[in-house]
C-alpha cells in the first residue's frame, strides 16, 4: 500500500517568527497520521533548525529541504549539501522543481547529481516533472514528462526508488488563469505511474507516492485525493495558511 502525502512548500516566504507561528498553528489541530498518510513541510533554510524542534514530538509529520547542492562539500559559496541538510534532521527534499528549472536553469544533469546527494545521505527525494503550456497546447505532455522522469531517475536501482516521491507540476495550469481538470490530474498520474511501471516493474511503480502539485487547495483537494492514481499534493500558497493546510491534510486523511 503506497503512503498518501501532503507536502508544504513554503518557497521564499514568511520570516521566522512567522514561521513558527504557522507550524504551532498546524501541530495544534494536526489529526493523526499514520505511516500510510504522512505531512511533510518544507521551509526556507533559515526555518529548518527552528522547525525541526516544532516537529520532535509528532509522528508521521517531516522536515522537507526545497533544494541541495550538486556537490558534497566545498567551496560552493551560497550552497547547503545534503549532508548539512540531513544533520539538522531534514528527511525530504524537493528537487526539480518548475521554479529552479526555469528561474535558475537546473539542467537534468545537475537534478541527477542533486538526487543522488541526497539518496546518498538517506534523505526521500520529491522529485518534480510536468509541461509547460506550449507542450500542454500540443498534446506532447505524455512524451515531454516521461522524458523528464526516464533523464533524472531511470538511473537508479530499484531499492533506490523506494526513497523516491514524484511530484507532478502541470506548469500550463499555475498561474495561468487556466485550470487543469480533475480529469487531466489523473490522466498525468495513471502516465507517469505507467512509466515507472515499464522501466522498474509493477511492484516499484504500484508502490510510488505521486503528488499534484497545480494549484492544489483546500477547495479542490478532495476531488483531487479521490483520483485512483493521486497520491496527496505538493502545495504552494494553501501550506501558508493554518486552516488550508490542515483541510487539505484531512483530505488526505479520508482518501
Amino acid at each position: 500500500m503506497r503512503k498518501k502525502i501532503v507536502a508544504a512548500n513554503w518557497k521564499m516566504n514568511l520570516n521566522l517568527e512567522e514561521g513558527k507561528t504557522l507550524v504551532d498553528g498546524i501541530l495544534g489541530n494536526l489529526p493523526m497520521l499514520t505511516k500510510q498518510k504522512q505531512v511533510v513541510i518544507a521551509p526556507s533554510f533559515v526555518h529548518l533548525s527552528q522547525t525541526v524542534v516544532q516537529l520532535d514530538e509528532y509522528e508521521h509529520i517531516y522536515l522537507g529541504a526545497q533544494n541541495c547542492a550538486t556537490e558534497a562539500s566545498g567551496a560552493f559559496t551560497g550552497e547547503v549539501a545534503a549532508s548539512i541538510l540531513a544533520s539538522v534532521g531534514v528527511q525530504y527534499i524537493i528537487i526539480g522543481h518548475s521554479e529552479r528549472r526555469e528561474y535558475f536553469k537546473e539542467s537534468n544533469e545537475a537534478l541527477v547529481k542533486k538526487i543522488n546527494q541526497a539518496l546518498a545521505n538517506n534523505l526521500q527525494v520529491i522529485f518534480c516533472c510536468g509541461e509547460p503550456l506550449v507542450i500542454r497546447d500540443a498534446n506532447e505532455q505524455n512524451t515531454y514528462v516521461g522524458k523528464q522522469i526516464e533523464a533524472a531517475l531511470f538511473h537508479l536501482s530499484n531499492e533506490q526508488m523506494k526513497n523516491v516521491v514524484i511530484a507532478y507540476e502541470p506548469i500550463w495550469a499555475i498561474g495561468t488563469g487556466r485550470t487543469a481538470s480533475t480529469e487531466q490530474a489523473q490522466e498525468m498520474h495513471a502516465h507517469i505511474r505507467r512509466v515507472i511501471v515499464n522501466k522498474f516493474g509493477e511492484a516499484v511503480g504500484a508502490n510510488i507516492s505521486i503528488l499534484y502539485g497545480g494549484s492544489c487547495n483546500d477547495k479542490n483537494a478532495i476531488e483531487l485525493f479521490a483520483c485512483e492514481d493521486v497520491d496527496g499534493g505538493l502545495i504552494g500558497g494553501a501550506a501558508l495558511k493554518v486552516d488550508a493546510f490542515l483541510a487539505i491534510i484531512n483530505a488526505m486523511m479520508f482518501a
